[in-house]
């Protein structure tokens, strides 16, 4: 998509704003760092989080505060990263607790990944909602299961506000957990605390284009712009020249992708634009494709959930939930495989903090509030865009108007979302019952009176994790969150 003249030129005056600021100094000697992993017992992720920060020479002394309410699984990742910190003989220094105020004491940065609810709320996000015809294939960020989700997070995210603003008000929240777009609103609105969302969908769908063509993955320069799972490429160049206009003949070539990516396949076609999220996914944004049952072999995959497999994010959950009980033994032992030191995945956090903390700068799809930056959706929604981070900050590249084709689904999901994240703060069902009734997905399954029995069901069945909607349950005021860069020189 071609910027208009109006578009490029508010795009150099945020370039020239960006170069006006006196960049802060670099330090000869680097602090400490403090980070807090919330929900550290999500054992391979934390792993994976660990080993990348420590793949940066200057943090190799990182003092790492892991937290996580499941003893069990925090005794298991504090001692097999504390095998792979001793292993590579390096000063870092792990603090496992289940006090999260102990943790996030001084921190400088907070990662979270918490799933509020685990397994049990999501097997009544997945489950109760199918016994009314909606079929999700995840549930966690759009739909029943991602309303109700959001619903969840929202009080455990602003209450981690709270300790942070009072603990650590100084730190950067990175937030992992979906619903990304739902909870990063919320936490805008009412935490008062700097944060920003990641999100892996625009790495994984662009080695897959790269793939696809044949070509090395870090030789593609790409922009996707939009809504968390809902992102679309706009610009996907190879050493100057576009790929946009192959991409379609290319996808319906390609055996694999025409196996497990026809959704993605008939969306490109008719919109015109390929979308980052994976089949079963972006099935459930969208009312066309998972609606009617005698179809929906046409769409999905059935050997996996990505290909878009009814409950299978859950089912497959389910079967993997005791397998890191059972290869605990055998890493701890030095079987399986191990993450090598310098050995670094394409997860935005450790690039975020090396580009605040020493000023490399760093181009990552991000999700941040949208002010102006994608300039046809509302005002203060979740998007997921381009990013430069340095030691000024986080700063969007701005869009414009994104295509009118790309941005009507968007702006249904932003509807959910808004709703949803208004009842979240109030407690008003009311709105839950019109956030569900208003997406896509329910709407091409529900009546009006199957969506208000569905929400009751929901409600009771999940009443444990959704404090706000009892007779005296918590509120939350707008509190406005701080800037993620630092205010333009005068």
């Amino acid at each position: 998509m071609e910027q208009s003249s109006q578009a490029a030129a508010h795009q150099q005056d945020h370039q020239q704003d960006h170069q006006d600021v006196t960049p802060l100094p670099i330090p000869e000697v680097y602090p400490m760092l403090k980070i807090a992993l919330i929900g550290a017992g999500s054992i391979l992720f934390t792993r994976r989080l660990l080993m990348d920060i420590l793949a940066v020479e200057e943090f190799r002394d990182t003092e790492f505060r892991f937290m996580d309410v499941n003893e069990e699984n925090l005794m298991m990742v504090t001692n097999l990263c504390r095998k792979l910190i001793e292993g590579n003989g390096l000063p870092a220094t792990i603090v496992p607790t289940t006090d999260r105020r102990r943790a996030l004491d001084g921190a400088n940065y907070v990662l979270s990944t918490a799933k509020i609810g685990g397994l049990k709320a999501m097997g009544f996000d997945v489950e109760i909602p199918l016994k009314y015809g909606v079929d999700q294939c995840v549930g966690d960020t759009l739909a029943p299961g991602g309303i109700m989700y959001g619903l969840r997070s929202i009080p455990f995210l602003l209450d981690l506000a709270a300790d942070m603003r009072d603990l650590c008000p100084d730190a950067l929240l990175i937030q992992y957990q979906n619903p990304m777009a739902i909870n990063q609103w919320g936490l805008r609105r009412a935490g008062a605390i700097r944060t920003v969302g990641l999100c892996h969908g625009v790495q994984g769908t662009t080695k897959q284009i790269a793939r696809v063509f044949g070509l090395p993955m870090d030789e593609l320069h790409v922009t996707a712009a939009g809504i968390n799972h809902q992102t679309w490429f706009l610009q996907v160049d190879h050493n100057g020249r576009s790929l946009l206009p192959e991409m379609l003949e290319r996808y319906e070539q390609d055996a694999l992708a025409n196996k497990w990516d026809r959704v993605r396949i008939d969306v490109m076609r008719r919109f015109g634009y390929y979308s980052t999220e994976s089949n079963g996914h972006l099935s459930e944004y969208l009312p066309w494709y998972r609606k009617r049952p005698n179809e929906r072999h046409k769409w999905f995959c059935y050997e996996d959930w990505p290909g878009g497999i009814t409950a299978g994010c859950l089912d497959w959950m389910r079967r993997q939930k005791d397998e890191f009980k059972h290869m605990y033994p055998k890493w701890m032992a030095g079987e399986g495989e191990a993450i090598p030191l310098g050995d670094r995945s394409w997860e935005h956090a450790s690039y975020i903090i090396e580009a605040l903390e020493l000023g490399r700068p760093y181009r990552g799809h991000l999700n941040i509030g949208n002010h102006g930056v994608i300039s046809n959706l509302p005002d203060g929604c979740t998007v997921e865009v381009p990013c430069i981070v340095d030691r000024d900050g986080i700063r969007p590249e701005w869009q414009g108007p994104l295509p009118l084709q790309v941005v009507a689904p968007l702006r249904a999901s932003v509807s959910v979302q808004e709703l949803t994240v208004e009842a979240a703060l109030t407690g008003d069902v009311r709105l839950l019952k019109l956030a569900l009734l208003n997406d896509p997905l329910t709407a091409a399954s529900c009546n009006t009176e199957e969506v208000w029995a569905m929400a009751d069901e929901l409600l009771a069945a999940e009443a444990e994790w959704l404090p706000q909607f009892g007779p005296s349950g918590p509120r939350w005021e707008d509190r406005p969150a701080p800037p993620l860069y630092r205010p333009h020189s005068s």
